[in-house]
């Protein structure tokens, strides 16, 4: 008789406060996602490091190639179509290039298929309960399915991933009339009461501050990430109108039955969605911007991102992440498929940028200790904090950490996950207290951007225009100076970490400021990375034509 035995990092840890409300319904059906090992993984693995480590050799593959090379082999999906049939289970999908074999089944399967317990939980967060369901421990594989199946998703439905975005209540005036940018902007936000704006911009207006190499992504394809919500297209055209810029080809690709879904409530969702869009749109409206709407759970996300990878249609050459969570937030066998997704990203030439939070050093976790988020610790992302920006006579007279206590602040730190990477080793960390020491694991972020919402981004959302701000903004904001220089190159940029780590000449320095534990300091900090992008000087570094 086969021995089924436990699968190494598949416990879910419940959230603090949660609580279990009893077994789920033996005949509740949904769907689980296993994600299988590679073709010729050690061969994978070596051209990773090699392109991570920016080895001049080391050429990027082709989706199609990918799947030649590297993708699931036959036997081992019809391994796993073997074990669905034996315990009931349909095959509803079987995707080869992305490694994955999707199931649907009920409760009872998946308790018997899995050797598990699924549970219900209530979690009361504010005003609001969150009911989900998981495992009450780690799930059991026969001993033959070890080797085959690297991540089980989808038995843990708890929407884990937060947008990191911040809207600025307060009242606005129009940026003065020596503000950079396209002539006649006149993007007003609607009166709220609150602190006041500093002063707000339109993405142009930072494009022009942080010298961004003309061009507009032509050819390029930007693929936003989203977790819920979705955008009105009368916003986009009024907004891309007031801009005067040409409006960007949007196209919606639906992951497990999302759907482009809109609230209208402007501090929902909807404000995480389009703010990616006009931002990524404003900025590169040459290219097509391709919206991956899935749903917030650990499956959907894995689920996105890979359907990005893997999009043989569109092509996405960058990748925008503006939602995440803690890393202690996520089970050990998700944040591994993530982060194998993001190595895939390395090996396909997607370069891959990821909002770093917005609730400083303790990423939002009341637990009295540091915390970085998720994906952007990946050392296969380009993590993107955030600065609060002051301009004048259309040129940066100062940019600080972004941080406003419980207004928001800019996330960063050291990864409890993740060994430091080739590209920053030597670089080292300030704490708030003043003491400093050696970076010794993957530090966060990398690079930043204007994040404040007291200097946020005009744009419009639910048919009024406002403003926003948080590390959301950043992510965009640098996928579409990574389209222009792809596009500009005639081939993507791929993995930028060590080539940019190689030029910190290439970056506004920020060197005042913490985001709580962590302050500011020349060259690299666990607050904003690199700094803010001297956008020609990136494209130089970056080799652009």
């Amino acid at each position: 008789m086969t021995r089924h035995l436990p699968v190494a990092g598949s416990e879910h840890p419940a959230p603090a406060g949660a609580q279990c409300v009893g077994a789920c319904d033996p005949a509740e059906r949904f769907r689980v996602v296993l994600i299988l090992r590679r073709q010729a993984s050690a061969e994978f693995h070596e051209l990773v490091d090699r392109l991570a480590a920016n080895d001049p050799a080391a050429q990027p593959v082709s989706r199609e190639e990918y799947e030649r090379r590297f993708g699931a082999s036959a036997a081992d999906i019809e391994r796993v179509k073997q074990f669905a049939s034996a315990h009931g289970l349909s095959v509803d999908q079987a995707d080869a290039s992305a490694r994955r074999v999707v199931l649907s089944g009920t409760v009872q399967q998946y308790n018997a298929a899995f050797g598990i317990d699924l549970q219900r939980f209530e979690h009361q967060v504010g005003k609001t309960t969150h009911h989900f369901h998981q495992p009450s421990g780690p799930l059991h594989l026969p001993e033959d399915m070890h080797e085959v199946v690297t991540a089980v998703v989808g038995l843990d439905n708890r929407a884990k991933a937060q947008p990191h975005f911040r809207i600025m209540p307060t009242s606005l005036t129009n940026a003065p009339a020596d503000a950079p940018g396209a002539p006649g902007a006149s993007i007003r936000p609607p009166i709220r009461a609150a602190r006041a704006v500093t002063r707000s911009f339109t993405p142009l207006q930072l494009a022009e501050l942080y010298s961004f190499p003309a061009g507009d992504g032509g050819g390029q394809c930007i693929a936003l990430i989203e977790m819920g919500g979705g955008y009105d297209t009368a916003d986009l055209s009024a907004y891309f109108s007031e801009l005067g810029v040409s409006a960007p080809r949007v196209e919606d690709v639906s992951v497990d039955q999302a759907t482009n879904a809109p609230t209208g409530d402007p501090n929902g969702p909807d404000a995480e969605v389009t703010l990616d869009v006009e931002i990524a749109g404003a900025l590169a409206p040459g290219a097509l911007i391709a919206v991956y709407f899935a749903p917030n759970s650990e499956a959907g996300f894995v689920d996105a991102v890979s359907a990005a990878l893997h999009d043989s249609q569109r092509k996405p050459s960058v990748i925008s992440i503006s939602w995440g969570a803690p890393e202690s937030a996520w089970s050990q066998q998700t944040l591994g498929a993530l982060n194998d997704a993001l190595q895939t990203a390395v090996a396909l030439g997607v370069t891959v940028c990821t909002a770093s939070g917005d609730s400083g050093s303790s990423d939002g976790v009341s637990d009295g200790a540091d915390h970085v988020d998720f994906p952007a610790s990946s050392p296969y992302a380009l993590g993107c904090g955030g600065t609060h920006i002051a301009a004048s006579n259309g040129r940066i007279s100062q940019e600080t950490v972004w941080s406003e206590g419980d207004n928001g602040a800019t996330g960063g730190g050291v990864s409890a996950t993740f060994a430091l990477p080739d590209w920053q080793k030597g670089l080292r960390v300030v704490r708030g207290s003043g003491g400093a020491g050696a970076l010794v694991r993957r530090g966060v972020p990398d690079v930043s951007a204007d994040a404040d919402p007291a200097t946020g981004y005009e744009v419009r959302v639910a048919g009024a225009d406002t403003v926003v701000g948080g590390t959301s903004a950043v992510a965009p904001l640098w996928a579409a100076l990574i389209a222009r220089i792809n596009a500009a190159r005639g081939t993507p940029v791929g993995f930028a970490n060590a080539k940019l780590y190689a030029q910190p000449g290439a970056f506004n320095d920020v060197t005042s400021g913490s985001n709580g534990d962590f302050s500011a300091a020349p060259g690299w900090d666990a607050c904003t990375g690199l700094g803010t992008p001297v956008g020609s000087k990136v494209a130089t570094a970056l080799g652009s034509a």
